[in-house]
């Protein structure tokens, strides 16, 4: 099944992790959620104000191409 790139970003834009788990990727989608719920707590030293921006601009990324990824593997099968 085709996955739509533009979802998996916006859903990993309102939530880090989702577009993650909406391309099938649990595991990832879960890890990253868990680091910007311990990033977002980092936040009180100071630190988690550049890893959770960081998290979240890679989980967006990672979806996008990820789901980029999946579509051209299921092109080639067919």
């Amino acid at each position: 099944m085709q996955k739509n790139p533009g979802l998996a970003a916006v859903l990993s834009f309102l939530i880090v992790g989702l577009g993650q788990i909406y391309n099938g990727q649990i595991g990832k989608g879960l890890l990253l959620f868990g680091g910007a719920i311990v990033s977002g707590l980092l936040t009180m030293v100071v630190i988690g104000f550049i890893t959770l921006p960081v998290l979240w601009v890679y989980g967006i990324y990672d979806a996008y191409k990820t789901a980029n990824t999946l579509n051209e593997q299921l092109r080639r099968v067919q």
